[in-house]
């Protein structure tokens, strides 16, 4: 790969200014990943009573190609130059995003929201490579790195509250109107020479990237269609994912750039670190489409109380990491790992506890206390545990696979707890929210089991 060039950083103001710009793009990205949620029964009416399973698609959607084709866009950024593809995907972005708000049926908006996730997957790896040109001494760079990361927090606690509120005034179409300004205003702060990155001579295995994809996106298609009794479409589904994957997985084995990076894999602790990512935004995915439902089904509120009522379960994602960085510099990032597993299988079992017993909201409180400060502490930790864990020289390599491990852990929480809402439990209530929120709980007890287990070091 071409190394970058000697030349001296831009001045202090251009590198502010497209440091802001890069964390535009960032908090755009991750906005549209819980915006929609406070929607979903507005969207439902919009579209003559659309089910569960349409629901869900406009969620995984978005989520499914945005993890799948990070296992890649760190190649596409490197080869074709980082500025390039970051400006090519907001710009996307926000033609996509004016799209969506027109979309005429369910399945043109599950379409566009998925071409959203392309564009998504093209800025974050995009953003990193760009922050490393501008700042490229190391203390600067942490600092910058922190300012972008910030911003993540911004966007899950905006999330609920701007979409339930836009949803109130204008209804859903309002919410995909907000991107298309934010990606204007992106391109202009990352315009110039600042941020120009030299491309790069690193391969790509499209068709492994095509394979990874239909593979995540044909298991989703499986239990999706299990959770809406469609046993015949799910048997073929299954049969066609387990196709994809011996394909992907005989690809890997032959081509001569793996998707999934086998040195970093390898690494002690980095397959428990990835178990844990997934399982943890398989977590807050997926109360994140069963609350909104549950909300206004059981309580009667509106997409804007929605957004409101999720506030107990966002505001920590917004400084909670603080606290997270300083007990990771202090013991490590295995404790808050281990501690937001543990905070995130309370939170399901008090979820399903709540719902059983009425799903009155002060009863559900404790589980969004729970499931809050649960994301918000081991998210930080695991990106430091996968990038400490990663060979020397492979930390974007790791991170790209964190990314992708979370997107793809979102995408099959919405399936799963999906499914449960859908099948329900007859004559009693809303139980089936209640198996869907414990869920869950359930795969971050697993996944608190591998991150525990001891790493053995390869031997050699």
């Amino acid at each position: 790969m071409t190394s970058t060039s000697s030349a001296a950083p831009p001045a202090a103001p251009a590198r502010a200014r497209a440091l802001t710009g890069i964390a535009l793009g960032y908090f755009m990205v991750l906005l549209d990943t819980t915006v929609l949620s406070v929607a979903e029964p507005d969207l439902a009416r919009s579209f003559g009573g659309a089910g569960v399973a349409g629901l869900q698609w406009t969620v995984t959607g978005y989520t499914l190609v945005f993890g799948a084709a990070l296992l890649t866009a760190g190649s596409v950024a490197d080869r074709y130059g980082a500025h390039r593809v970051f400006q090519a995907a907001v710009a996307a972005f926000g033609l996509g995003s004016l799209l969506s708000a027109f979309a005429p049926s369910l399945w043109a908006l599950v379409g566009l929201r998925a071409l959203l996730g392309l564009a998504a997957a093209g800025c974050v790896p995009a953003s990193m490579a760009m922050i490393a040109r501008l700042y490229p001494v190391p203390a600067e760079r942490a600092k910058a790195v922190a300012v972008w990361a910030a911003t993540s927090g911004a966007a899950l606690v905006a999330g609920p509250v701007a979409g339930g509120a836009l949803t109130d005034l204008a209804g859903w179409r309002a919410i995909f109107l907000i991107n298309a300004p934010l990606a204007a205003v992106t391109l202009a702060l990352t315009a110039g020479a600042a941020v120009r990155c030299p491309r790069g001579d690193r391969r790509i295995d499209w068709a492994a990237q095509i394979l990874a994809c239909a593979a995540v996106a044909l298991l989703t298609d499986t239990l999706i269609a299990l959770g809406a009794h469609s046993f015949v479409h799910a048997a073929w589904s299954a049969g066609a994912t387990a196709v994809a994957v011996c394909a992907f997985a005989v690809r890997e084995r032959h081509g001569h750039m793996p998707v999934l990076a086998p040195a970093v894999l390898r690494r002690p602790g980095v397959p428990g670190a990835l178990l844990a990512g997934a399982a943890v935004n398989f977590a807050m995915s997926g109360v994140l489409f069963v609350l909104p439902l549950l909300f206004q089904q059981a309580l009667g509120l509106t997409p804007g109380q929605i957004g409101a009522a999720l506030l107990p379960m966002t505001l920590p994602f917004a400084v909670n990491p603080l606290l997270t960085g300083r007990i990771v510099a202090r013991s490590g990032p295995r404790p808050p790992v281990l501690a937001g597993l543990g905070l995130l299988t309370a939170g399901g079992v008090a979820f399903g506890a709540a719902v059983w017993a009425g799903a009155s909201y002060p009863l559900l409180l404790t589980g969004l206390v729970a499931t809050g400060l649960g994301v918000s502490s081991a998210l930080p930790a695991l990106a430091t545990l996968v990038v400490t864990s990663a060979p020397e020289g492979a930390a974007g390599l790791a991170g790209g696979l964190l990314n992708a491990a979370r997107q793809c852990g979102a995408t099959i929480g919405v399936a799963v707890t999906g499914a449960f809402v859908t099948v329900g439990v007859p004559d009693q209530g809303h139980h089936g929210a209640a198996y869907a929120l414990i869920a869950p709980a359930v795969v971050c007890a697993a996944a608190a089991v591998a991150v525990a287990r001891p790493a053995r070091r390869p031997a050699r």
